[in-house]
């Protein structure tokens, strides 16, 4: 089975692509998992997004797909995948598109749906430990020590891109940039909707369900 997984960042989207795909008996995999493997081994793909990066422009469409499909047509993933918030532009779903045409295409995309309320929230309360990158949310997962994270003692801390001013601004992009995308699969017939909002268990019986029917 062939599933693709959305949602704004705060969804949860990557914990969730994780189990679905353990349920399926697949793997799954993001873009940003992909582009950290090939930078760190260094290869043709991974060099040649890391020119387009340290300008800050884009990395082209062909140079994303050629590393999904890469990792698609790996053996290891013939059983199918769970692909975590890819594509990210109308261009992209239709050259995946192409490229799994033998593959039979894609089974399902589920949308996690969370109001941009929530996802300030819930973006507005993550830090993380500056030692071993471990992340706690003030809201909803507190370390037990202010400050301190519970695995190494390091001390937490907030990024940048995490004060709610900024979360704003990324929610706002990320609608805008994906709308068109949910359009593409809405009108293919096979865009689902789950609601995002219900605790972590629920969310995931709920995605169990979409991409079973």
């Amino acid at each position: 089975m062939n599933v693709i997984l959305m949602g704004p960042p705060g969804s949860g989207k990557g914990t969730q692509a994780a189990n679905l795909a353990e349920k399926l008996g697949v793997s799954a995999v993001s873009s940003g998992d992909l582009f950290r493997d090939h930078q760190r081994r260094n290869t043709e793909l991974g060099q040649l997004a890391r020119s387009y990066m340290e300008k800050g422009v884009y990395v082209p469409d062909d140079v994303t797909i050629g590393m999904i499909m890469e990792w698609i047509n790996d053996p290891d993933h013939s059983a199918g995948f769970v692909l975590d918030g890819f594509p990210r532009t109308q261009a992209q779903a239709q050259a995946l598109d192409d490229a799994l045409t033998e593959r039979g295409g894609i089974d399902h995309v589920v949308l996690i749906n969370v109001s941009d309320d929530e996802l300030v929230r819930r973006l507005g309360g993550r830090i993380i430990c500056s030692e071993c990158q471990i992340p706690y949310n003030l809201n909803t997962s507190p370390p037990a020590v202010d400050g301190r994270c519970e695995e190494c003692g390091g001390s937490l801390y907030q990024r940048d891109d995490d004060k709610a001013e900024v979360v704003a601004r990324r929610i706002e992009v990320y609608n805008e940039e994906t709308q068109p995308i949910l359009d593409y699969y809405r009108r293919a017939g096979i865009l689902s909707d789950v609601d995002g909002e219900q605790p972590v268990e629920s969310v995931g019986d709920a995605l169990r369900v979409a991409v079973s029917a």
